[in-house]
């Protein structure tokens, strides 16, 4: 079945392999959607990986594609943020399943009748074996999904967003932000290669540790780095200076989502997020955007930590704390 280390798609089972590290599974569907199915323009989507050479193409097209994006995932409300950033509400339609999944997958529990109004599936998992019955992976959001077929075309979470900057551009709206502005394109990269690898992952290092030694050693790797973005915003307003860009993105659902999920559950409590004055200021300034805070949902990002990592709650309970009202204010 699914790799049980993926987090955010299999059941409630096994995150953790006992007395070893953490380690992400990155192998994912590598289509990729492109002007007129042509050629990518641009081929470096910050995570240090190359695409998959030879991966099938598909045209971009409004109307043809779904994205499937739970609130409660960091991974895929980088594509619902994205989305809304650029404007492309009207050529990407989007479906939400609710914040907790079992072993087949997320559900549209939130939908009237249990399934997405549009796909009219269940269970996320059809639109997989819709493209292969045996598809041997996690079913995991965000996930693109061709409407007409109803199979999934790609679930490779930063091409996704990569993507619908670079391919999609036409469909902009004409005051969208330069999410990937050339002029720091090189730092950019190295700064979201680091923050994918120590703070995006960095915290799951630590709450899927299988022994002492490797969560003190992801703990120590990861306040390396928190400490690293807390001096760099000390002079900035985001992390490539004064405009928003796929950075701030990445980085922004990772803190999101540390002090209710992350500083207890994953154990990452050097500190709080609010202790930190450069890293609490920056993140409240992107939440005060319409399309970080319109899709950061934190009664669905507690649920689905809490209930369905049971092998490190295996009471379910979720608790109440803490006041996050705090970003409101």
């Amino acid at each position: 079945m699914a790799d049980q280390q993926r987090d955010s798609q299999t059941d409630s089972g096994s995150y953790v392999k006992a007395g070893e590290a953490y380690s992400r599974d990155m192998n994912y569907l590598p289509d990729r959607i492109t002007q007129n199915g042509n050629a990518p323009v641009d081929d470096r989507a910050g995570t240090g990986k190359p695409p998959v050479a030879g991966a099938p193409l598909c045209p971009v097209e409004p109307g043809r594609y779904r994205l499937i994006a739970a609130k409660a995932c960091p991974w895929a409300t980088r594509a619902l943020i994205v989305r809304d950033l650029l404007g492309l509400q009207d050529v990407i339609s989007v479906g939400l399943p609710g914040p907790t999944h079992d072993e087949r997958s997320w559900t549209f529990d939130l939908d009237p009748d249990g399934r997405d109004p549009v796909l009219g599936i269940e269970r996320l998992q059809e639109a997989y074996f819709n493209r292969d019955p045996q598809y041997p992976r996690g079913i995991t959001v965000p996930a693109i999904v061709e409407v007409d077929s109803g199979k999934v075309v790609t679930n490779d979470f930063p091409w996704i967003t990569h993507d619908f900057f670079f391919e999609w551009r036409q469909f902009h709206r004409p005051d969208a932000p330069d999410l990937w502005p050339s002029a720091v394109r090189d730092e950019m990269e190295e700064v979201m290669v680091r923050v994918f690898h120590e703070v995006n992952n960095g915290v799951y290092r630590c709450g899927f540790a299988g022994s002492q030694s490797a969560y003190d050693a992801a703990y120590d790797r990861l306040w390396v780095a928190m400490d690293w973005l807390e001096d760099r915003l000390a002079t900035r307003r985001y992390l490539m200076g004064d405009e928003i860009t796929e950075a701030d993105v990445r980085l922004f659902t990772t803190l999101a989502r540390f002090d209710p999920v992350y500083h207890g559950h994953f154990k990452c409590n050097r500190n709080q997020l609010i202790d930190l004055a450069n890293l609490w200021r920056y993140a409240r300034d992107l939440y005060q955007q319409p399309a970080f805070g319109q899709n950061t949902d934190f009664a669905q990002i507690k649920e689905h930590y809490y209930v369905v990592h049971t092998d490190i709650n295996p009471t379910q309970i979720v608790p109440k704390g803490p006041d996050l009202s705090v970003w409101e204010s």
